[in-house]
């Protein structure tokens, strides 16, 4: 008998409004997940809710006030488009959920048990593995469906940054601005805490241990967000033809006094317009949809520093969004999930 097949997308979240109220709700749903501030639970509880919570949800809500969309929430409203269109493109149910608030994994997963799904395709919608993105993602799906429908069985794509469909999308969403012109293009992923790294790394010797670890392949590259974040570069250089001489790599969003990844793109920045770069382009990766990291963190904050450093102009290259070949990219992903499954079916058929 043939398994009901199903698709479910996970981004992170976003407030339900720009308002300090549901600001703070997001925060504090974020911040105590385990996997993204790991200290002690009453450590944890304590700096979120005693040093966190009473001071930022109000810079916060004014960051978010600023990107605003009629529709909501960019991040919400952009994944929400991809998926009416991965659904339109597709004869299996396709659902969203945010890891953090609304649209709830919950209930995403009780709309496909809805259509009787006994099979589940999980795509993170973070193109690198990282605890607190993408295996967060995955435990709470997995936790909420064990809890729901335990025999449901769950297929999770595993991380796609150098994915030949993955760069060309990416490549091919860049095209337009490049095209422009620019001095100088910076690669500015997300930023993680340094020892986030050596835990996720399974055989606990290479990740950090050397300069060099990235550059040498390992076992531990599966799991390894900065490893992963460099094949990312080098295939997009390589896809869109970017010199050596014209792009570097930084890290941005860091949070607490902990090293995390390095260079900070909130230092680079300056650094390379008092180097004399003038037109700067910033790419985003490890976001698939625009939202408040990559639009005014980037698009606004960042490009003041540069151009108070003595920059030109800064520009923001869009995510992938709604880019047509992304959309490929997706359906592809779900094309060979349901493609192996009926080889599978056949032969115990045969």
């Amino acid at each position: 008998m043939s398994a009901k097949k199903g698709v479910l997308l996970v981004n992170l979240g976003s407030p339900d409004s720009p308002a300090v109220g549901d600001v703070r709700r997001y925060l504090r749903e974020f911040l105590m997940d385990g996997r993204v501030m790991d200290a002690p639970y009453f450590i944890r509880f304590f700096v979120v809710h005693f040093m966190i919570l009473p001071f930022r949800p109000k810079d916060s809500a004014a960051a978010y006030q600023k990107i605003w969309l009629p529709e909501g929430s960019p991040l919400v409203f952009i994944s929400k488009k991809v998926c009416e269109t991965l659904r339109s493109r597709l004869d299996v149910p396709v659902e969203l959920a945010m890891r953090y608030q609304n649209p709830r994994i919950e209930k995403a997963i009780d709309n496909l048990l809805e259509h009787a799904v006994d099979e589940l395709l999980l795509i993170p919608l973070f193109p690198h593995y990282a605890m607190s993105s993408f295996e967060t993602a995955v435990e709470r799906v997995r936790t909420v469906l064990h809890h729901k429908a335990p025999g449901v069985k769950l297929v999770v794509q595993p991380p796609y940054f150098d994915q030949p469909n993955y760069i060309q999308a990416l490549a091919a969403s860049a095209r337009e601005t490049l095209d422009r012109g620019y001095d100088h293009l910076l690669f500015s992923f997300h930023g993680l805490p340094e020892h986030h790294l050596v835990k996720t790394d399974p055989t606990a010797t290479h990740c950090l241990a050397a300069k060099d670890c990235c550059s040498r392949e390992h076992p531990s590259h599966s799991t390894c967000y900065r490893a992963q974040c460099f094949k990312t570069v080098d295939a997009f250089v390589k896809a869109a033809g970017i010199p050596r001489d014209k792009y570097s790599v930084a890290f941005q969003s860091r949070l607490g006094r902990k090293p995390w990844l390095k260079p900070y793109t909130d230092l680079e920045l300056p650094r390379l317009a008092k180097r004399g770069i003038k037109r700067m382009l910033v790419i985003c990766p490890a976001f698939v949809s625009d939202c408040l990291e990559t639009v005014e963190e980037i698009g606004m904050r960042g490009k003041e520093i540069f151009l108070q450093a003595g920059g030109e102009s800064l520009e923001l290259i869009p995510c992938l969004n709604e880019h047509p070949l992304w959309l490929d990219a997706l359906e592809n992903m779900t094309h060979d999930f349901l493609s192996k499954n009926r080889i599978e079916e056949k032969q115990n058929d045969d």
